[in-house]
């Protein structure tokens, strides 16, 4: 597909908040973001193991990871959320202005990979965060497997059933598993099974959520999340990142500036207890 193929998706994603990119990825594309999936996947089970963890937030060790922001310690990563295809996609969907705000591993575990509930990313910003207000931003979420409904592929809510569109739903958490959910109703949306190397395009206020894997393969996807803006807290600090990729319709990441600024940022204390075996 070339940009004029991604502005005439981009135009069928504007009426119901989501469109699929079938087969954009190359082979070897797609198998350099399975390494390093594997690499991120490996890199947090040994950091749960020392910690003697179980569940970290939405993370179940062994049946569903979500790993998120780690893209400066992948050259790999941070030729693919900056290179040639994803500008291409980027510019076709959001225009002009563009910034990284998140980008995210989601694997599912083989026979045993979680569901994850009905949600809009926008809503896990509003909860932790009432009184932020922030345009929706874009999801790119790139298939590394095959996707059907046996291995847990994601379905999207369209604006129209539940007038989402711009509008972000309280969500409330679900005991057990830390999910937060935004819609409990029987309309089942619309499930996207897709190659691999596809990526799923939809709005940060779409209501989307993902079945369980029942095959004995994990279930891998990488998302890269762009906004026009930088988002920001009630309190004016950042929410996520807000890094430079596209101003005024020029190419703008530069890697030395984005890696020293980020060595400068404060690092959180996190202190975690031994004994916890689920998050709060």
């Amino acid at each position: 597909m070339n940009e004029d193929s991604y502005k005439s998706s981009a135009a069928e994603f504007e009426k119901e908040g989501y469109v699929v990119l079938e087969s954009v990825l190359s082979d070897s594309l797609l198998n350099a973001l399975r390494e390093e999936c594997a690499s991120f996947v490996a890199a947090t089970d040994s950091w749960m193991d020392k910690a003697n963890l179980e569940v970290f937030g939405i993370t179940h060790r062994g049946k569903r990871y979500f790993i998120s922001n780690r893209y400066r310690s992948s050259q790999r990563m941070i030729d693919f959320l900056f290179g040639s295809v994803m500008e291409s996609v980027v510019r076709a969907f959001i225009g002009d202005d563009v910034y990284l705000f998140n980008e995210q591993w989601v694997v599912k575990g083989p026979e045993q990979g979680m569901k994850f509930a009905w949600h809009q990313d926008s809503g896990y910003v509003k909860y932790h965060d009432p009184d932020t207000q922030h345009k929706p931003y874009w999801t790119f979420w790139i298939a590394l497997d095959d996707m059907s409904h046996e291995n847990g592929t994601i379905s999207v809510m369209p604006h129209s059933v539940e007038g989402t569109q711009g509008r972000v739903l309280d969500h409330v958490q679900e005991e057990g598993t830390n999910d937060l959910v935004g819609y409990s109703g029987d309309n089942p949306g619309v499930e996207l099974s897709m190659p691999a190397g596809s990526i799923a395009v939809f709005s940060s206020t779409s209501l989307h959520r993902s079945s369980a894997n029942r095959t004995q393969d994990q279930r891998r996807a990488y998302l890269a999340q762009y906004s026009s803006e930088p988002i920001r807290r009630a309190r004016g600090g950042l929410w996520a990142q807000a890094t430079p990729f596209i101003k005024g319709g020029r190419f703008v990441y530069n890697q030395a500036a984005d890696l020293e600024e980020f060595s400068k940022r404060p690092r959180p204390q996190r202190v975690v207890p031994r004994e916890k075996t689920s998050a709060e």
